[in-house]
């Protein structure tokens, strides 16, 4: 067997269309030759480079910066710092909330966490750059600061009234029922850590701005810009074809791009920015530490009565960022009685952000190590008291499931893994001097839906092209695009191009929440039917057209072709059908707006904000993608060293476009759960409120030697609910759960119980 195996009981197609073929990525040679081009790669006359400094202190201001060395030092063309940066607009944010009617200051005075941006330099080379941005003497007032959540400073936080979540009396339930556990789950700080670092390049014409950086949002990003500086948004050009990663990193403006646009446009030249690896840990937010109190009440055969959940996560002592804790735990198992309630509690940190399953992820560790914690008091096999406790409907918005097949994934898997073998006592399983655990875990995605549209083209030469500002940041929306004007036009893949990533090419939403290949293979197929209808009514009614013959809705297009149903012979090529009507184009323009109950004069909004987005119980059904994950580890008795051994995991995306790519998502966030399991951890010196494993040394991230052998089955079917073409989630799903089953094996093995990530060495000793 393979290191990464797959197989696919749906979604596999069988009648050789081009949608649902294993298909590689067609983007694949470039990347692989050097032939992408990512942001700063690109080559531009006269470049200037950028160094940002940030703040060595975590609580305080800024006293005095002293530049004069550095301005005078070779290749110098400016020292920006508070006093000298052009004034910019805030900016709304990306709910689509007006601004604060206080001016953006990406280079800040007042200092509210390690590593702000507090000057910057810019000169002819980088090294010129570094070398002088070293001269610069930064003189502080420092006040004391707060670490993390454990702080004794930090409080308890504020209430997030939006984030309560209750029916039933669930504290007079738990208090009555016969069996209770209560305990508290944490998680650290993460970070987004892709292979791209962030950076961008600026270059203004005039008022004409034109960006080359990293965005999982073009469009909502040139807004950005286009209100800090003042000017129309379709002034704004972000060009952004290839993306090295970016897991929720990569959607927003941020500070350093509006430094380096303020530098070009002072100096009147493009001006380059590379971000450090080092940076990368304070220049944007990753995910939160957060904490996690849940008192679960059942009867004594392990029926839920109650579950009472409290959250807190930490967040920036000038910015409020939620990680909603309840988002698993309140829709996994059925209740008659829930309350959840969370806080937010500012720290010296910089404004977390949004890193892959935000709010699902670490929600699932807590439940699911709390039901796992509930099998073992009440006697019963983990696998059996999810089962028990199944939710047939949405027990939160208590509205079906569109389609939930997350028993058929726990069958499918605990097949595969073999579940039936396990000896359920902790410390019974063992191979020489290893311990060995099996786990089990349930995870879910909820269904997002924003409006995209895409540009659909015949051209003259036969061949297709598909446009849109969607973003390919590796979960194959270029072969996905391809693959879905192919089946709807009817041409083979081969003939189809796509082009992806500037904003100048029509517009797509955020290419987060895992929403991206469901809306954009929605509007794609719309605009490819249209081209298709028009070019067979052209061949139809054209006077010049060897098929002005033949009736309406006779015609058929395959492989290429335009034929008669019934006719013998291969057909006549597209490209002379279009010769001979005298077309050198067909071109259509299609969104969906309409499907998703956007209004026309709402467009703006819906491509450049989240305002418009659907939630996953707006509408008459629930909808989510679901996942279950069974684990094997391996633990060394002498030196309590964990290994995950063996995984498989059974996963319900509804319909898969191309089960190749999907499997390959899946795998990647299962990957990224066993890091987070088992590695990932921001580690804050509590003196200093600094983080001290700010690389790719000491903050650890899974590497192949860490990864077993992964088995990835699909059990879904198609939505018809969820999507134009019935798929749902994919991209985040398959990290949800991965922690919470790998703590459950980790206590197999072991009979101790790790609440808080990552399981190290220390904590098994």
């Amino acid at each position: 067997m393979t290191v990464l195996e797959a197989r696919s009981k749906h979604g596999d197609a069988s009648d050789g269309s081009p949608l649902g073929t294993r298909l590689s990525r067609i983007d694949g040679a470039a990347k692989i030759t050097g032939a992408a081009r990512y942001a700063v790669e690109q080559q531009i006359a006269g470049l200037a480079h950028t160094v940002i400094v940030q703040s060595t202190i975590a609580a305080g201001r800024v006293r005095a910066i002293d530049t004069s060395a550095a301005e005078t030092a070779p290749g110098v063309l400016l020292v920006l710092t508070p006093a000298n940066a052009l004034p910019l607009n805030s900016a709304s944010s990306w709910l689509g909330t007006p601004p604060p009617d206080a001016p953006f200051l990406p280079l800040a005075q007042e200092v509210t966490f390690s590593g702000q941006h507090i000057a910057a330099v810019v000169a002819e080379t980088f090294e010129q750059a570094t070398a002088a941005a070293a001269l610069l003497k930064i003189s502080y007032e420092e006040k004391p600061a707060v670490f993390g959540l454990d702080d004794p400073k930090a409080g308890d936080g504020m209430p997030l009234d939006q984030m309560t979540i209750q029916w039933g009396d669930a504290d007079a339930a738990l208090a009555a029922a016969a069996v209770r556990i209560e305990h508290t789950y944490t998680t650290p700080r993460e970070y987004n850590v892709p292979i791209e670092p962030h950076g961008v390049i600026a270059q203004w014409h005039g008022d004409m701005l034109t960006l080359h950086e990293p965005s999982q949002w073009l469009d909502g990003m040139a807004r950005t810009y286009a209100e800090w500086f003042g000017i129309p948004f379709e002034n704004v050009r972000l060009i952004s074809p290839y993306i090295g990663g970016g897991f929720g990193s990569k959607a927003f403006a941020l500070g350093h791009g509006a430094i380096t646009a303020i530098a070009a446009k002072m100096l009147g030249r493009p001006v380059k920015l590379a971000v450090t690896r080092a940076q990368t840990f304070t220049a944007f937010g990753g995910r939160p530490a957060t904490r996690q109190t849940i008192a679960l009440g059942a009867s004594r055969e392990g029926k839920l009565v109650s579950i009472v959940h409290r959250g807190a996560n930490e967040t920036s002592i000038d910015g409020v960022q939620v990680e909603p804790l309840a988002a698993t735990i309140s829709v996994m198992y059925a209740t008659p009685n829930f309350s959840s309630r969370q806080n937010v509690v500012p720290v010296n940190t910089v404004l977390p952000g949004a890193l892959r399953a935000p709010g699902e992820n670490p929600s699932a560790f807590g439940i699911e190590c709390a039901i796992d914690e509930l099998a073992y008091e009440v006697d019963l096999d983990p696998l059996a008291i999810r089962l028990l406790n199944y939710a047939e409907e949405d027990p939160h918005a208590r509205k079906p499931w569109s389609t939930r097949r997350l028993r058929e994934a726990f069958a499918a898997g605990a097949e595969a893994f073999g579940w039936s073998k396990r000896n359920g006592a902790p410390r019974s399983m063992r191979d020489g001097n290893q311990l060995l655990g099996w786990g089990v875990a349930a995870g879910t995605y909820p269904v997002r839906r924003t409006a995209g549209e895409a540009l659909v083209r015949i051209l003259a030469d036969g061949t297709v092209e598909v446009a849109s500002s969607g973003i390919d940041m590796g979960q194959g929306t270029y072969t996905i695009l391809a693959q879905t004007a192919a089946e709807a036009v009817g041409v083979p893949v081969e003939q189809v191009r796509v082009s992806l990533g500037d904003s100048a090419l029509p517009r797509a939403p955020v290419a987060g929440g895992s929403q991206l290949a469901n809306l954009m293979t929605g509007a794609v197929h719309k605009a490819a039917l249209a081209a298709r209808d028009e070019l067979i009514g052209l061949a139809i009614n054209d006077p010049n057209s060897p098929f002005r013959e033949a009736q309406a809705n006779t015609l058929v297009i395959a492989g290429g072709r335009v034929a008669l149903p019934r006719q013998d012979g291969p057909g006549i090529p597209i490209a002379e059908v279009m010769r001979r009507i005298g077309r050198e184009r067909i071109e259509t323009l299609r969104d969906t707006l309409a499907e998703n109950g956007v209004r026309a004069e709402d467009r703006y909004n819906n491509y450049t904000t989240i305002a418009t987005m659907r939630a996953p119980t707006d509408g008459d059904y629930s909808l989510h993608s679901w996942c279950a994950h069974f684990v094997e580890v391996r633990v060394d008795e002498d030196f309590g060293t964990v290994r995950v051994s063996r995984m498989v995991s059974a996963l319900d995306s509804g319909r898969l476009y191309n089960p190749k790519l999907a499997e390959s998502q899946w795998q990647g966030g299962i990957i990224m759960g066993i890091g987070q399991a088992l590695l990932e951890e921001g580690i804050v010196d509590r003196r200093h409120a600094r983080v001290i494993n700010n690389n790719l040394g000491d903050y650890l991230v899974p590497t192949n030697a860490d990864i077993p052998d992964i088995e990835v089955i699909s059990v879904g079917i198609p939505d018809p609910h969820a999507s134009v073409l019935g798929g749902k989630g994919v991209g985040e799903l398959g990290i949800v759960g991965v922690a919470p089953a790998i703590a459950n094996a980790v206590f197999h093995a072991t009979g101790r119980r790790v609440r808080d990530l990552p399981i190290t060495l220390e904590k098994l000793i």
